[in-house]
């Protein structure tokens, strides 16, 4: 039987049957997480943490051309009930704005949350690949900069994929393309050294060793060549639960054009990186992220 939470009685019908839910010691709606792996541990860790957290929502998809990208995949978000998996301290609905019906913002680190409820998220710690929510309960399901954290990135696409009501809306973004981080050769030795590099130019790009581990670590697909999302997870895993798949491989650096198909230029220094390991940038095997947009049949 599920707990009645009556601080957030609204969402009893939102969720399944048989979810366990309560208030935690961090005075958070919490789900059970069946195993808590070093992937979410890290994650927890980076996206909750105090100082690198805010500097992450302040900085990361927070630009114009983010927003118009936005804005055009999903539509308003307007008196839907909208779930935001993987919404850390709370950057795309702070970017994109609205006035959703019930906005669900759903993460694996307390921190994050607290965040995020303070851009006005209803807050609920719960692993990705094993949701707390009923079948078809959303209006629109949103993953920005997730899928490739998790640790089954087909398993967490089911997962978003379920709760999305016909006629609904699933829309990811900012997964790294496996394509585009197959390294090789001369490319890959720079990209492994870049970071001393920049550390004996004093370069703006340089980091700090705390730092550069902690964020790795939240990087579960996205560590050595071949990581990455596929076109092919996304058709295999949602055309068989009924949606209509669309995908936008894209560089981060467009806008509403990525939608008629434009990828982009990513900066200089990742297409040499391209070229030396004998990768064309300007392709869109090339492009350093894929875009989702899948509509669930009515």
């Amino acid at each position: 039987m599920k707990k009645s939470i009556p601080s957030l009685a609204t969402l009893e019908q939102l969720l399944l049957p048989n979810a366990t839910v309560c208030i935690n010691s961090d005075n958070l709606l919490a789900s059970e997480v069946p195993r808590f792996s070093s992937a979410m541990a890290a994650n927890s860790y980076f996206f909750g943490h105090p100082i690198w957290g805010k500097e992450y929502f302040e900085t990361s998809h927070r630009h114009n051309k983010f927003r118009d990208r936005w804005q055009a995949a999903t539509g308003s978000w307007d008196n839907k009930v909208v779930v935001d998996i993987g919404c850390g301290p709370g950057n795309l609905y702070a970017t994109i704005g609205g006035s959703p019906r019930v906005l669900i913002g759903i993460d694996i680190s307390p921190g994050a949350l607290k965040m995020a409820k303070e851009c006005g998220y209803v807050p609920l710690l719960a692993d990705a690949q094993n949701l707390p929510l009923a079948d078809g309960c959303a209006d629109l399901v949103v993953a920005n900069a997730t899928i490739h954290h998790c640790d089954d990135m087909a398993k967490a696409l089911a997962e978003a994929a379920r709760i999305v009501k016909p006629g609904g809306l699933l829309v990811t973004d900012k997964d790294a393309q496996s394509t585009a981080l197959n390294l090789s050769g001369l490319g890959l030795f720079l990209r492994n050294i870049r970071f001393f590099f920049y550390w004996i130019t004093k370069s703006k790009y340089y980091l700090s060793l705390d730092y550069r581990i902690a964020r790795q670590a939240t990087e579960t697909h996205n560590r050595k060549p071949g990581d990455g999302i596929t076109p092919e997870i996304y058709y295999t895993t949602l055309t068989p639960l009924g949606f209509e798949v669309n995908i936008f491989p894209h560089n981060h650096d467009l806008g509403i054009e990525v939608l008629a198909g434009a990828i982009g230029k990513m900066p200089w220094r990742r297409r040499l990186l391209q070229r030396l390991s004998r990768i064309n940038p300007d392709t869109p095997e090339a492009a350093q992220s894929i875009m989702c947009i899948a509509q669930r049949k009515v």
